[in-house]
């Protein structure tokens, strides 16, 4: 059985937010990737950024400046 780690995650309302997102962050070397939503999570669109917890400052940051829109950060296990 795989372990599971606490990990953040952003869910975003749209999937071309989350796209544009993914897009920003290979471009700028931020870490993480993009996942399906996972099930413990509500939002309007399938995708959402997987990334480690010590992240959210780099992502916050991210997202500030990408001007990219979301729903939420979450910390859960997955």
């Amino acid at each position: 059985m795989i372990k599971k780690k606490l990990s953040l995650i952003i869910s975003f309302n749209k999937t071309v937010d989350a796209m544009a997102f993914e897009e920003y962050c290979l471009k700028h070397n931020v870490n993480g990737r993009l996942i399906p939503l996972p099930k413990e999570i509500s939002a309007g669109c399938g995708l959402a950024w997987k990334c480690e917890v010590d992240e959210k400052a780099i992502i916050e940051k991210a997202l500030s400046e990408a001007s990219i829109n979301y729903d939420k950060m979450s910390e859960i296990f997955i």
